[in-house]
């Protein structure tokens, strides 16, 4: 019980919030924008213990002004339309803040109706707001885990690359970002030698996977997230392709890999946040959060996170930090000039400069993840940044 209450005062002193009591009273409603249903709810829907482990952390250190809160989920079905108009509702409602949307294609499709009425937190590496916009990604950014990645398969001298992606606004994304990355100068003796699309509703990728098999890649960097990421395992498991796969980390969960189990790749890669090696991570308050995010997940019944799991954490206790300076009647504009001036934050992502890396808050300190099938478990595949261990 020691430990306990030391870790939650150490978590409190880093969040520079002072928890008063709570009182009962009624809890603060904070609207959560996620696919429960749709093509990606099958990590999607991870989030939603994410958000019971925020609220947990929050209740017990005092809630928001002694008031506790309360995650309400919206499913936005992996639908951009029911997305825009849950958003409309949202803003008509006169709420000044969201958690979420929760996929590529939902935030683009939200970006241009949040304008200034309601504050966005887009909880997808996918989400590249415009400076100054009311939306706010969270996490790293497509760009910074692809990054990370692509320097590992090149230290470790893989540098014939196959890329195949989703058709859909979220493989699009990653696929710009693997051209960016394989632009860096550093990476000049990296080739594609196959570039493959598909829809997310394919059934089939067999025809991609024998024209990726005949260039004869060394790596392949597959860009698709849910139900669409098994396809491609079970094509490519059928097709005997045996090269490492590296994915989003969308696909870093626990449910994803039981039930694609018997046609997994050989050597599955994942670029991922630092909470998934926390071994690595040298910053002391960063890890003090890391430990708080571990243990009121576990309370959730998640002994071992996933990324969806983690997307809500930071933002959410940003959310909260803002209603702790303005109170209950805080408006959108206060929520956004608050967190576009937020320095100092120090999450399980690490330390938020938000003035220094507008709609985000972060840098790169990305890193990577394999499947090991023996222990069914996710262990490290590289250092922060994607060195090679």
């Amino acid at each position: 019980m020691r430990n306990r209450n030391s870790l939650i005062l150490a978590c409190a002193a880093v969040l520079a919030v002072a928890p008063v009591p709570g009182t009962g009273a009624d809890p603060v409603d904070i609207p959560m924008m996620v696919s429960l249903t749709g093509p990606i709810s099958n990590g999607a829907k991870l989030q939603a213990p994410g958000a019971k482990a925020v609220e947990a952390y929050v209740n017990n250190t005092g809630g928001i002004r002694g008031r506790p809160i309360h995650f309400t989920m919206l499913d936005e079905q992996s639908n951009p339309a029911v997305a825009v108009q849950l958003i409309n509702d949202l803003i008509a409602k006169h709420v000044p803040i969201v958690l979420g949307p929760g996929t590529t294609p939902t935030c683009n499709a939200t970006a241009p109706v949040v304008k200034t009425a309601i504050v966005s937190m887009c909880t997808t590496p996918g989400a590249h707001p415009e400076p100054g916009s009311y939306m706010f990604g969270t996490n790293f950014d497509t760009g910074a885990l692809i990054a990370g990645g692509v320097r590992n398969l090149r230290l470790r001298g893989l540098k014939r690359i196959a890329i195949i992606t989703t058709t859909d606004a979220s493989g699009q994304d990653g696929e710009r970002n693997v051209d960016a990355a394989l632009a860096d100068p550093a990476n000049k003796d990296m080739t594609v030698v196959a570039r493959e699309h598909y829809a997310t509703a394919d059934l089939t990728v067999a025809a991609q996977i024998t024209r990726i098999k005949s260039a004869n890649p060394q790596a392949i960097i597959a860009w698709a997230s849910g139900s669409p990421i098994g396809t491609f395992y079970r094509n490519a498991h059928e097709a005997a392709l045996d090269v490492p796969v590296m994915t989003t980390p969308n696909n870093q969960n626990q449910d994803q890999m039981t039930a694609s189990a018997d046609f997994l790749p050989n050597e599955l890669l994942v670029v991922t946040a630092p909470f998934a090696t926390p071994d690595q991570v040298t910053n002391r308050a960063q890890r003090t959060s890391m430990k708080a995010f571990f243990d009121y997940l576990a309370l959730q019944g998640i002994s071992q996170p996933t990324y969806p799991n983690h997307t809500v954490w930071d933002p959410g206790l940003i959310i909260v930090s803002a209603y702790r300076k303005f109170g209950f009647d805080m408006t959108a504009a206060q929520a956004h000039e608050y967190i576009s001036t937020l320095k100092g934050f120090v999450g399980i992502n690490g330390p938020y400069d938000f003035p220094a890396y507008p709609q985000r808050g972060l840098g790169s300190a990305a890193t990577m993840i394999r499947w090991d099938r023996s222990s069914k478990s996710w262990v490290p595949a590289s250092k922060l940044g994607g060195g090679v261990l």
